[in-house]
């Protein structure tokens, strides 16, 4: 292999991260805000990751309710809908796997809303505190 070629090569490993993928965005240079492009993309990203995960547990709960209580399926998208955003259940669940299913999918809920709420505030968050060092290592 040619000087060149293995420079070339070297250089294509040290941009790599470990898990051997390519870094999916160029970051800013050390004591500057990535550009706007970037932060846009990373909550436009954020925000398809959040809605995938909340539309996901949605459908989830409608067929869970749908196939085990046995709900009409507007009736078991209403009860997922309201147990996803944190209001609570409508309609009485009667059978003991029903229970068992609203009992887990209620807890599961809050642990998905969580998680949508951390994916888009993450970007925000980031941008934020990255601010914040670079105007403290401007200071003498």
């Amino acid at each position: 292999m040619s000087d060149g070629a293995r420079a070339k090569s070297d250089k294509d490993k040290s941009a790599r991260t470990r898990s051997g993928e390519a870094p999916p965005l160029a970051h800013a240079s050390p004591g500057r805000l990535a550009a706007r492009e970037i932060y846009y993309a990373r909550l436009l990203r954020g925000a398809a990751l959040s809605g995938s995960l909340v539309a996901l547990t949605l459908a989830a709960g409608t067929v869970g309710y749908h196939a085990i209580e046995g709900m009409d399926w507007l009736d078991a998208f209403h009860q997922a809908s309201l147990l996803l955003s944190g209001m609570g259940p409508v309609v009485d669940v009667k059978s003991t796997a029903g229970k068992l299913f609203d009992s887990i999918y209620a807890l599961f809920c809050g642990v998905i809303l969580l998680a949508a709420s951390g994916l888009m505030l993450a970007p925000i968050i980031h941008r934020v505190l990255h601010r914040f060092r670079i105007e403290d290592s401007r200071e003498p």
